[in-house]
């Protein structure tokens, strides 16, 4: 974990009962803990227009997607930003917690990208295949495989799709589970990766280079997995990450993300 933007003001932020953050009307802190890419290269870029706006914006990076929620829950961090609001919803359900969407930032395609083959068309009897294992990213995950005649699940099954649920696998592929942060360490060791679009930046992919195959921009699925900016219930309605959404959604972070993403990453247009 490391520091992106780090700054101490003489502003106060004050904690208000039941955990629930009241923004002092000087200048305020708003920390964030975020995915590295793209996540904190997006909130750098609105850090200035923040900071005009009388904020400061403290970015930690995190690499796994676990400790993001859990010190938002704590009440340690303001808000995060790496997660769409199936996985958002799941983790909630599972681990207890009280996290709400406060504002949907942008989507990023899921792809599937070359490991030793180049080609679907190179796909052949057990080949291997590797994919994120948590729960909604692997349904998302086997979905596109589907999409793409690799595999055929059970009617249904939908965003709670496992590998429990492949009814038909014609080419006997060997769906290799990890931690969605690790599928992209395994390029030179499986036939082909499915990565999450930012793990897919930071691997050195381009969705529009290199995926063999995505999801498209203007799909429904697309669209069900808008990154956001999760808060712990009570707080979406603070002065501060109102300011922090209404930034990120503006027309010069929107400018920021088409020009430096090549399609992996989209804004998100409500």
């Amino acid at each position: 974990m490391k520091k992106l933007v780090a700054a101490v003001l003489t502003g106060a932020l004050i904690a208000g009962t039941l955990g629930t953050m009241v923004f002092a009307e000087e200048n305020t802190v708003i920390k964030v803990a975020a995915s590295a890419t793209p996540h904190a290269e997006i909130l750098e870029q609105a850090a200035p227009i923040l900071e005009e706006q009388g904020y400061t914006l403290d970015v930690t990076i995190f690499d796994d997607y676990v400790q993001p929620n859990e010190v938002v829950e704590s009440g340690d961090f303001d808000a995060n930003y790496f997660q769409h609001i199936p996985y958002l919803d799941s983790f909630n359900e599972e681990k207890g917690t009280h996290l709400v969407n406060a504002g949907g930032i942008h989507y990023e395609p899921f792809g599937i990208y070359p490991g030793t083959k180049a080609s679907l068309d190179e796909l052949a009897e057990g080949d291997t295949i590797a994919v994120p294992n948590d729960t909604t990213n692997e349904a998302r995950a086997l979905l596109l495989l589907q999409d793409n005649g690799i595999i055929t699940l059970k009617d249904g099954v939908g965003l709670e799709a496992t590998v429990n649920d492949i009814e038909e696998n014609p080419n006997n592929i060997e769906i290799v589970e990890l931690e969605a942060a690790q599928v992209a360490r395994v390029v030179e060791e499986t036939s082909y990766v499915v990565l999450n679009g930012n793990y897919a930046l930071e691997a050195g992919f381009s969705v529009g280079k290199d995926a063999l195959a995505y999801e498209k921009s203007d799909s429904e699925a697309a669209k069900t997995y808008v990154n956001v900016i999760a808060v712990k219930e009570g707080n979406e309605e603070n002065e501060g990450i109102k300011a922090l959404v209404e930034v990120l959604k503006s027309d010069e972070i929107k400018q920021f993300i088409n020009d430096t993403y090549d399609g992996a990453v989209i804004p998100f247009e409500e």
